[in-house]
């Protein structure tokens, strides 16, 4: 059961009524944690304003959503997860790709070094030193993919973490989190 109502699209009105229109031509779907968000316009705005602003950078749409699906697994956010799965299927993710970026993998060098930079930055709660960021540098990441890459794991800590707290019910076929395992 969700901790918030969500407002359906047949009742969005104002902001609401046009962010989820972009959703459903977009999508296809106004998603549940888009509907839960519409509690507060202003932050469904922010948060859509947050992923439009990062696909105009370096990052492809691939590896953001391979860092949203490894951040997702981390922090245990199966709608995370399952959404991430479609959205990044959408992208041109193989399902073998997006298992491996599940544990924070990738068969491309530099892909792999983002996704291990990117579980690092959860798990250590942004507590890392500077070598971290020498090695992305060594794998070919350039200082605004970094950059980026930390703007990723932010807005999908935050919508990890409001889907914990509201209980999104997920609408997306379902993809369970997985431990990882040690390193």
């Amino acid at each position: 059961m969700s901790t918030f109502r969500s407002i359906p699209p047949s009742e969005a009105t104002g902001l609401n009524k046009q962010l989820f229109n972009g959703l459903q031509s977009k999508l296809g779907m106004v998603p549940n944690l888009a509907q839960q968000l519409a509690n507060a316009p202003a932050v469904l705005k922010a948060y859509l304003g947050f992923g439009a602003a990062l696909s105009e950078g370096k990052l492809t749409g691939k590896q953001r959503e391979q860092i949203a699906v490894a951040v997702a697994n981390v922090n245990s956010c199966d709608y995370c997860l399952s959404a991430h799965n479609v959205l990044g299927s959408l992208q041109g993710l193989t399902k073998p790709e997006l298992e491996a970026a599940q544990f924070g993998e990738s068969s491309d060098q530099k892909d792999a070094a983002i996704l291990s930079f990117a579980v690092k930055v959860v798990q250590q709660r942004g507590h890392l030193p500077v070598e971290e960021v020498e090695a992305l540098r060594a794998a070919g990441v350039s200082d605004q993919e970094i950059v980026e890459v930390i703007a990723s794991v932010a807005v999908n800590l935050f919508t990890n973490y409001f889907n914990h707290i509201a209980g999104t019910e997920i609408d997306f076929p379902v993809v369970r989190s997985a431990e990882l395992p040690a390193r």
